[in-house]
């Protein structure tokens, strides 16, 4: 659990944009700490409205990086002119604001609390359905937070999601630390039973699965391919962060799997699903990981292509093992964060641009953005913006069809048919 500092500047939409991050900061068991020099991450939501504001930025952008090991900038500035930051050698990484708090976790899972209860945050459902992990990361400060598995039954859990359905639930996002080990303190992995028990209950709505390591998930990928394939309310989505590209690395970060098993659970979502979305995290600058290490890491990312890409930077976690190792140099590091950031983003815009032309059906509004639009997520859980909602009458928990009409790096433009 990491203790974060955020600072925001400007508009009403990066305040808003800012609030978002620290709910998932909270919801990840992080937590706020009022200076720069007390925390592990600092956090900068920049301004770039006349050329003032951006010098005062880069100054604060400097001052920050100096008062804590790790940067993370968002924003309007951050977006428009992230090259500024890169010339003026700040060592922070520049970030789109909804990446930035899967960045603040340094590659750990997710920490839910023994009383977390179901949330409805608009038309969203956040289903936390179980608690810990059967993993013992090696950099991980996680897990001596939560300890193993403590799952749920599955009537229990199905339950939780017919109330948030009933009480306006279009979406149903489900967390936890590791959701692809669901149910193995009892002897058995059942996401893929929950899901489709889920996927039973009477009304209109759609279920995001959140993450699921790649060991857990190979164990049951072709139960789990198989009712991703066979129901509609689930978006073909699957977050599973490999962390690296070499199998020495994961060994020395005490990941339970292999880089084959990684690869066989995309090979086996690739059989059953014609359009899908694979998102994965990669943790650059690991104490053990050479040039060599590195450059698999690159060939996995390029090989693979998802479209939704965390890059993390090693940070020291007191307490676990990693944080004794004889660590990288800050310059290497960014180096290597800053190349895979460069591939990823090309990837991603590269997948959002053949989108262009094309129609998506009954896709879902999840949520309002900034002047007049709305958010919203195709079947693959790709993010499309339509602009002057109003005109349209949309707004979330409605499902449109839309042309993709346009595209920027981490999402698509589109207009209602």
């Amino acid at each position: 659990m990491a203790r974060y500092h955020i600072e925001t500047y400007g508009c009403t939409s990066n305040r808003g944009e800012s609030r978002e991050i620290e709910r998932r900061l909270r919801d990840a068991g992080h937590y706020r700490v009022d200076g720069a020099d007390e925390a592990d991450v600092a956090i900068l939501n920049t301004c770039t409205v006349v050329e003032k504001t951006e010098r005062n930025m880069l100054r604060r952008a400097e001052e920050l990086a100096d008062e804590t090991a790790d940067l993370f900038i968002t924003g309007c500035m951050a977006l428009a002119q992230g090259e500024e930051f890169a010339q003026a050698d700040v060592d922070g990484q520049v970030l789109h604001w909804d990446e930035v708090p899967e960045a603040v976790t340094n590659g750990e899972c997710p920490t839910t609390t023994p009383d977390a209860e179901p949330i409805l945050d608009g038309v969203v459902g956040i289903l936390p359905i179980a608690r810990g992990c059967m993993s013992d990361c090696s950099y991980c400060i996680t897990k001596q937070a939560t300890g193993k598995i403590e799952s749920p039954p599955i009537e229990e859990n199905v339950e939780k999601a017919r109330a948030l359905i009933h009480a306006g639930a279009k979406e149903i996002r489900i967390t936890g630390q590791d959701t692809g080990v669901y149910g193995w303190d009892e002897g058995e992995r059942k996401l893929h039973r929950l899901l489709e028990e889920i996927c039973a209950l009477e009304g209109d709505f759609r279920v995001r699965v959140g993450m699921a390591n790649p060991k857990g998930v190979h164990g049951i990928r072709e139960e789990l391919a198989d009712v991703f394939a066979a129901n509609d309310e689930l978006y073909d989505f699957l977050h599973a962060p490999v962390q690296s590209g070499s199998n020495d690395v994961l060994g020395d970060m005490r990941r339970q799997h292999q880089v084959s098993e990684y690869l066989e659970v995309i090979d086996t979502f690739d059989s059953a699903l014609e359009y899908w979305t694979l998102s994965t995290d990669f943790i650059v600058g690991f104490p053990t990981e050479t040039d060599h290490d590195h450059d698999q890491s690159m060939a996995l990312l390029r090989e693979t292509r998802p479209e939704k890409v965390n890059v993390t930077r090693f940070s020291k976690r007191p307490g676990t093992d990693a944080a004794d190792m004889k660590g990288l140099g800050g310059t290497i590091k960014k180096e290597r964060s800053k190349a895979m950031s460069a591939a990823k983003r090309e990837i991603v815009g590269e997948a959002y641009e053949s989108m262009v032309g094309e129609t998506r059906e009954d896709v879902l509004v999840v949520e309002e953005g900034t002047a007049d639009s709305v958010k919203c997520r195709d079947s693959a859980y790709r993010q499309i913006i339509v602009q002057n909602a109003s005109e349209h009458g949309l707004e979330p928990g409605d499902f449109v069809d839309l042309e993709i009409t346009a595209h920027e790096t981490m999402y698509a433009f589109g207009t209602p048919i």
